[in-house]
């Protein structure tokens, strides 16, 4: 008995001695971004989020915008995963980016939520390639409700890598509406696939983080599709 309180009061010590994965600052292309790198990492996500994807950097990881937005708040469950993480600002130059990431762990999955899908499609149509894509939330079609979208930003579905779109069913944002997440998989030509969420909390504005459209009591379901999404 003596040696089992032991040996668990030594597993206790070594854990909270642990260090937790810490946030640093980078700079990428002259724009601030936050990293969070796993010393194994087994892949790499970047992480472009919604709104005016302004996260204003601190000098030490720390996030003093777009705090709620799902994919900010939701960072740290990837680096638990096994991931190296990399919070991006809307002036961070995806390509950039993607070879930062890839230096450290492929493969390099973009995850954008909301306005961030434009962002990414924006990138791509520029040439970015990442291994992979994930679209939450997304402006994906005419049908979504914006007549700015990822179908029509790249024109044609040729350059769109292997992409998973994560929708909510109710999600009531009336430029991300489900009914534009069919004709979006159509033009995909195969290209991608959708996981469709249902429940969770929705409080507040439709097209903010408290409701649906920012899978408010689902971020463990969201983060386990993106992140096991390779």
């Amino acid at each position: 008995m003596r040696k089992s309180l032991l040996l668990v009061a030594a597993i206790l010590v070594a854990f909270t001695l642990t260090p937790a994965l810490a946030d640093e600052t980078v700079t990428i292309g002259g724009s601030r971004a936050v990293l969070i790198k796993p010393k194994a990492a087994r892949g790499s996500v970047i992480l472009l989020p919604g709104g005016d994807g302004a996260i204003r950097a601190g000098d030490n990881g720390d996030i003093n915008g777009l705090r709620g937005n799902q994919l900010v708040r939701t960072r740290h469950a990837y680096a638990a995963r096994g991931l190296a993480v990399l919070v991006a600002d809307a002036g961070t130059d995806l390509k950039n980016a993607v070879d930062y990431m890839a230096a450290i762990k492929r493969p390099v999955t973009v995850v954008g939520t909301s306005r961030g899908t434009l962002r990414a499609a924006e990138g791509i149509a520029r040439g970015v390639r990442p291994d992979a894509l994930v679209l939450t939330s997304g402006f994906l079609s005419p049908d979504s409700g914006s007549g700015s979208n990822v179908m029509s930003i790249l024109g044609s579905s040729s350059a769109l890598p292997r992409t998973l779109v994560i929708h909510h069913r109710q999600d009531g944002c009336k430029v991300t509406l489900p009914a534009g997440v069919d004709p979006f998989i159509k033009w995909s030509a195969g290209r991608a696939r959708v996981s469709w969420l249902t429940g969770g909390a929705d409080e507040g504005d439709p097209c903010q983080a408290a409701g649906h459209h920012g899978f408010a009591g689902l971020d463990g379901q969201v983060v386990a599709l993106a992140a096991g999404f390779r």
